[in-house]
């Protein structure tokens, strides 16, 4: 990297260009919408993707498959060891106070809890679903688990 040419060519403040102001401004008699046509017309609005009477690209282009992302369930996950970090012995984890905690975070639709960490603390743990293991561990713990509905 040469640091004279960083910041060559680079303007903050550049005006805008001024049109039809005469032949001496470089922008003048057709106003750099070139000769005749649609495009040198006022109110011209066409499409970025039109391609004047040509079949557009999108068209062109087979399409196949479906995708259903739009419809699928948004799932928070939180690990056994952030809540065994965040919560003391006796805690009720339910979906309000991980988020009071910023243990789960976002737009979700569901709360899962995951089997990764080691949990030793009793602790009454309320969530949408749970991993078989995640929920072993917190049983093994002395703990609850209740799941809740969607």
């Amino acid at each position: 990297m040469i640091l004279d040419d960083v910041h060559k060519g680079i303007k903050t403040n550049t005006l805008r260009k001024r049109v039809g102001r005469g032949p001496g401004s470089g922008h003048g008699r057709t106003s750099g919408r070139g000769e005749k046509g649609a495009g040198s017309r006022a109110g011209n609005s066409r499409r970025l993707s039109h391609e004047g009477g040509q079949v557009p690209l999108a068209r062109r282009i087979a399409k196949r498959g479906f995708n259903n992302k739009f419809f699928a369930t948004n799932v928070a996950i939180v690990n056994l060891s952030d809540i065994e970090n965040v919560f003391e012995a006796g805690a009720v984890v339910d979906p309000d106070l991980l988020k009071i905690t910023r243990l789960v975070q976002g737009r979700h639709d569901v709360i899962k809890i995951l089997a990764d960490g080691d949990i030793t603390k009793a602790l009454t743990v309320k969530a949408h679903r749970f991993s078989k293991a995640a929920a072993e561990k917190i049983i093994a713990a002395g703990g609850t688990v209740e799941v809740l509905l969607a």
